[in-house]
């Protein structure tokens, strides 16, 4: 896989910043009453990463390390002010909805993040490709959780209604706090389970022989691995008491050659 799309796959899956990494969880918990709101909040977070891990990784050979973080938030705020006046002027309803969460994607967990462990140690088109990933990972998770929460608290989708007779009534509690916070669970649950499951057919399908460690072949073959692990037992048993009684013997031989060395000192 090319390196490029290495680091954007990256941050839309294996280390998506919201859904594996858990950074950002204020302005996810907080803005993703819709689906529109995730959109907003996901690109401008998404201009700003890739920006700023540009300019980062540009100017990382001349950012002293005592002033790197202070140098690494005003590269950010400089960006997030330039989204703040933009959004002010183009998108006004947009921005009156997002509120104070705009400016606060200066001090963001994964703008500081992405610039301190990745973008201020490597070339800049690579930290651009990882700012990428990760703002797409951010925008894709916002743009879910809200999508989720507005069609279950409202039966609307980007102000869309989707049933035209609801199934059933709109659940009000999904459009407040409580609500993000179940819906998150449940994606990272889904996630999860499918990474444990990918990981598990890895597992399998590379199996190196190695049966004492093998989950999937104990849970095939309960007795086999039984017997195995018993063995397994025996053997380091035997081991151990091979090795006491080597101790034993060394004991006996060390003793044995101080008495000899004292015996000859005496009779001379």
């Amino acid at each position: 896989m090319n390196k490029y799309v290495e680091r954007i796959y990256n941050g839309l899956w294996k280390e998506n910043p919201t859904i594996v990494l858990m950074l950002g969880m204020c302005p996810t918990l907080a803005v993703t009453t819709s689906a529109i709101n995730g959109v907003g909040m996901g690109v401008s977070t998404l201009f700003v990463l890739v920006l700023s891990n540009l300019i980062i990784s540009l100017c990382r050979k001349i950012i002293p390390d005592e002033v790197r973080l202070p140098a690494y938030i005003v590269i950010a705020a400089s960006l997030v002010t330039v989204v703040d006046l933009i959004m002010q002027a183009y998108t006004p309803s947009l921005y009156d909805a997002l509120g104070i969460y705009i400016p606060l994607i200066v001090v963001n967990c994964i703008i500081l993040g992405r610039a301190e462990a990745y973008a201020g140690k490597n070339e800049p088109l690579l930290s651009a490709a990882d700012g990428l990933g990760m703002g797409l990972g951010f925008t894709v998770a916002l743009i879910i959780i809200g999508s989720i929460r507005e069609l279950i608290g409202a039966g609307t989708i980007f102000n869309h209604t989707v049933f035209v007779s609801r199934p059933f009534p709109p659940i009000a509690i999904f459009v407040k706090s409580p609500g993000a916070f179940l819906i998150i669970g449940f994606l990272i649950a889904i996630i999860n389970a499918l990474k444990i499951k990918n990981r598990s057919g890895e597992l399998v399908n590379g199996c190196d022989e190695g049966c004492m460690g093998c989950s999937f072949a104990q849970f095939q073959n309960p007795q086999a691995a039984a017997a195995k692990s018993t063995a397994a037992v025996k053997n380091a048993t035997a081991a151990v008491k091979a090795a006491t009684e080597q101790a034993r013997t060394d004991a006996k031989k060390k003793d044995g050659n101080v008495s000899a060395s004292s015996g000859k000192g005496e009779n001379k």
